[in-house]
């Protein structure tokens, strides 16, 4: 039987306490799960546990839950994968977060470069975090995580390589990238992938991220679209070095 799993952005979930699931959270599972009293599920909010619930009330505008054991959850990986990836226009850069987020990345960074086609405003980069936390907790829902990795609003490139600190192993997928997968040993503060955006990085971006000591990693003479090439990278670095 499927386990149907909730997360709730909600104060720490306390066993045996009652809870009113928020509004969107209760429309999923009374209007699209069609669940009702007495149904199992299980609570996530994102402190690395499964909380066991059973709806005590389904209604249209309510469905209520008794907070019943408390689980550890052992899916996060080894390996600390950072994903800074240029902003993909429509729906592939959803794509890239929900995947990312299924392989186990630990943070999401969206970048704008030099060759970016995607233009956002204060208020629509606002809105577009919002929208891909959302797609991070459907992912974290799907896949068992119950740890959500991080993601900031989109960024320039030099700004961020300007804050950038820690040992962390630093990658950027390029065409003419001297190093592969099988070759990289991550430290233990794991590893930072740099993706470019549909047209690629442009020699500035290339540049900015040599100076700051990242390698070119290359995945085989094919060139991968923008919303492959970082997902197949963070998969082999996955089964290489983390726990695929």
């Amino acid at each position: 039987m499927r386990t149907i799993r909730i997360h709730v952005d909600h104060p720490p979930l306390t066993v045996g306490s009652s809870l009113a699931l928020p509004a969107q959270a209760a429309e999923h599972v009374a209007r699209v799960l069609r669940l009702g009293a007495g149904d199992p599920l299980v609570l996530f909010n994102g402190d690395g546990h499964d909380y066991a619930a059973t709806i005590t009330e389904a209604g249209k505008r309510q469905v209520s839950v008794a907070i019943g054991e408390r689980t550890a959850v052992s899916s996060e990986s080894p390996l600390r994968l950072v994903l800074a990836q240029a902003v993909a226009r429509g729906e592939k850069m959803d794509l890239i977060v929900q995947k990312a987020t299924e392989l186990g990345v630990s943070a999401i960074v969206p970048l704008l470069t030099e060759r970016s086609e995607v233009k956002l405003d204060a208020d629509r980069a606002a809105k577009r975090l919002a929208h891909w936390q959302a797609v991070i907790a459907s992912a974290c829902e799907q896949s068992g995580r119950a740890v959500l990795p991080s993601i900031v609003a989109p960024q320039p490139l030099a700004a961020w390589l300007d804050r950038l600190d820690g040992g962390a192993l630093r990658l950027a997928l390029l065409p003419d990238g001297s190093r592969r997968p099988r070759e990289l040993t991550p430290t233990p503060d794991g590893a930072l992938l740099v993706v470019g955006p549909e047209g690629g990085l442009g020699e500035r971006d290339v540049a900015a991220l040599l100076a700051h000591g990242f390698q070119g990693l290359q995945l085989g003479p094919r060139i991968l679209r923008t919303e492959t090439a970082g997902l197949a990278a963070l998969a082999a670095l996955q089964a290489l070095h983390g726990d695929l």
